[in-house]
């Protein structure tokens, strides 16, 4: 877990963060930047851990639900960009992907993103690719990926999707596209690394649907 977000939750078994600022809950923790707490706080709602009202979620509680027709219902948060980091990733729930337990390959800690742009359509996640208007699946219990995992990550404020490599002997992450097209990587050195954060690894990858093959069903 990143350290504002345990930080957030060791003052929210304290103290009342609904009848709190955000600036108030920054001095309280040591983060001067109001929109860092904002961020986080709606990550650790989006992942469970805290109420809509700021509350503590006990672990019973926390975990996905699976509806009368025996689908999973993954909250869909918004979209994550292929390219450059140009996406902000204010939480912007936007509903439920009602997907069949076959198709994911957990039960909890999964959140839905819709991509957005083509610098991901030479990725091989499980065999698919991840094109534009694809949901990507991400487990956001899982924050060490390893060099060659695809992540969701946050750089300043804004989310993408990219390979992960870590350049150990160069001492950077390099954030790789796999595209037809010729895109560079983004580079982050350790010294901006408070300004990065992996908010999940993608596992699974929920392909849209073809227009001419349902036009052709259609005629059908």
């Amino acid at each position: 877990m990143h350290k504002i977000q345990q930080a957030i939750l060791n003052l929210a078994a304290k103290k009342d963060l609904g009848r709190m600022t955000l600036r108030e809950i920054g001095e309280h923790i040591g983060e001067e930047h109001p929109q860092k707490v904002k961020h986080h706080l709606g990550q650790l709602k989006l992942k469970g851990f805290l109420s809509t009202e700021g509350q503590p979620v006990t672990p019973s509680a926390r975990g996905l639900k699976v509806n009368k027709l025996g689908l999973l219902s993954i909250p869909i948060l918004g979209a994550a960009n292929c390219g450059d980091a140009q996406l902000y990733a204010d939480e912007s729930f936007e509903g439920f992907l009602q997907v069949s337990p076959s198709m994911v390959p957990r039960q909890k800690g999964l959140f839905a993103i819709k991509a957005v742009g083509t610098s991901m359509n030479r990725a091989n996640v499980g065999g698919k690719t991840i094109d534009e208007g694809d949901f990507v699946i991400v487990d956001w219990t899982n924050l060490k990926p390893r060099n060659g995992d695809y992540v969701l990550s946050i750089i300043g404020g804004q989310a993408n999707i990219k390979k992960f490599v870590r350049d150990r002997e160069n001492d950077q992450i390099v954030l790789l596209s796999e595209s037809s097209q010729e895109l560079p990587p983004i580079y982050i050195h350790p010294e901006d690394i408070s300004d990065y954060t992996i908010n999940g690894k993608v596992v699974e990858v929920i392909k849209k649907p073809s227009v001419e093959k349902n036009a052709n069903i259609i005629k059908k």
